[in-house]
């Protein structure tokens, strides 16, 4: 058995452990009783009932040997009879006798030893990972520690690693080791190695938590983002409300000089942000999704999900944006398929459209001639698909057409 003083220097050494570290005590109990177990059973024979208990309080473990009490013993090493155990046992009680193995407290000594590392290794990865798993969709600072196949390491609060793979990198952002950064955690996972947290710079969470930071009636409560779209490093598209009519949301969100803003841009490493004022109202939705262009009218084709926008001739390109970006983000943000026409063209476009919507879905699926079998007929999902694939084919041509002629 292991010394008092040497027992009671153990129990201090695992308490001071257990405070400093956040580990349960009973946890790093447990595991030494189980490790000394093991070891007991590799050095001096596996019998499969002999147990170790540490005492709670001294720190001083005992081995027993642990035996069923039976009416007929079968097998010594597993049976004791009720005669031989004595009162009080009885049939089917547990009969433990204390063993003292030779040496075995230098043996003891080294298990503790390696248990308490393991243990320790352990629980802090499970701390890493419950306590990054609760940063999940949310921000995260960190330092820029190296680069591995372009993916870049970030060391969060000074000891944690986590990775920001190249594919959650935004293209033209520069950083340099040891350079500050602000990230999004998309996931955690856990690894041979430990918890791998992975970071996004691309993830459209990143600007919704950014301006959260900023604006303290989004993190409140009293304003709501609604719908947001990004082309991450470029630009960003934000729906806003406000649950309170004497908040406007949208000055809220810019803040005094625009300053509110500004400090996302600047984290997003100049990135614009467009904050758009959301409404219930599809039309006026979308009017306010294509700022800064000027909108004339907006016609709805709810079955197909279709939104006809005219704008003001000089205004096309604006609202169409460099290679489409400021109508693909409009689109992502309503949620409608959103086709631009200049007021010039209105009507031919408006009659051309109506006119491919109502041709019959049927005749994009080829009659089979008097030679061949005739096949099934397709059902109504076929035939809605071929029409919304036909449909999106002509408006697509219809607006390379157009841009063609600007």
């Amino acid at each position: 058995m292991v010394e008092t003083a040497t027992s009671e220097r153990l129990i201090d050494v695992l308490q001071s452990i257990a405070n400093e570290r956040n580990i349960s005590f009973e946890m790093l109990l447990e595991g030494l009783e189980a490790a000394l177990l093991t070891a007991y059973k590799r050095h001096y024979g596996s019998e499969a009932n002999a147990i170790v208990i540490v005492d709670r309080q001294t720190g001083d473990y005992k081995v027993y040997h642990r035996r069923t009490v039976v009416e007929e013993v079968t097998d010594p090493k597993l049976d004791i009879s009720v005669k031989s155990a004595g009162a009080p046992y009885q049939v089917g009680d547990f009969y433990d006798e204390e063993v003292k193995p030779k040496d075995f407290g230098r043996i003891a000594a080294q298990t503790a030893k390696q248990v308490i590392v393991q243990r320790i290794r352990e629980a802090e990865r499970d701390t890493v990972f419950n306590k990054y798993t609760r940063k999940l969709n949310d921000l995260v600072t960190g330092t820029v520690q190296r680069y591995e196949q372009r993916n870049m390491y970030v060391l969060l609060e000074g000891r944690d690693e986590a990775i920001l793979p190249i594919g959650e990198q935004v293209m033209g952002e520069i950083f340099r080791i040891g350079d500050f950064i602000r990230a999004y955690v998309v996931d955690v996972r856990k690894s041979p190695k430990g918890p791998q947290v992975v970071l996004s710079r691309v993830a459209e969470g990143l600007v919704q938590r950014l301006l959260e930071l900023e604006v303290p009636e989004l993190a409140n409560g009293t304003i709501e983002i609604m719908a947001l779209a990004r082309e991450a490093g470029v630009r960003a598209k934000v729906a806003v409300r406000s649950h309170r009519a004497e908040v406007d949301p949208i000055g809220a969100c810019l803040g005094p000089k625009s300053s509110r803003i500004a400090n996302v841009s600047d984290n997003l490493r100049g990135e614009k942000i467009d904050i758009i004022p959301w409404t219930a109202d599809y039309a006026t939705f979308i009017m306010n999704s294509l700022a800064p262009a000027k909108v004339i009218a907006v016609e709805l084709f709810e079955e197909d999900g279709v939104a006809l926008v005219i704008v003001p001739d000089y205004q096309l390109s604006l609202a169409i944006g460099r290679d489409g970006q400021n109508v693909r983000l409009a689109s992502r943000l309503t949620g409608w398929r959103l086709d631009i026409t200049s007021e010039t063209e209105a009507d031919a476009a408006r009659e051309r459209y109506l006119a491919e919507r109502a041709s019959p879905a049927a005749e994009a699926i080829a009659a089979p001639s008097e030679h061949e079998a005739v096949q099934e007929e397709p059902s109504e999902e076929e035939v809605a698909a071929a029409a919304d694939a036909d449909l999106i084919r002509k408006l697509e041509e219809f607006r390379r057409e157009r841009l063609g002629s600007e």
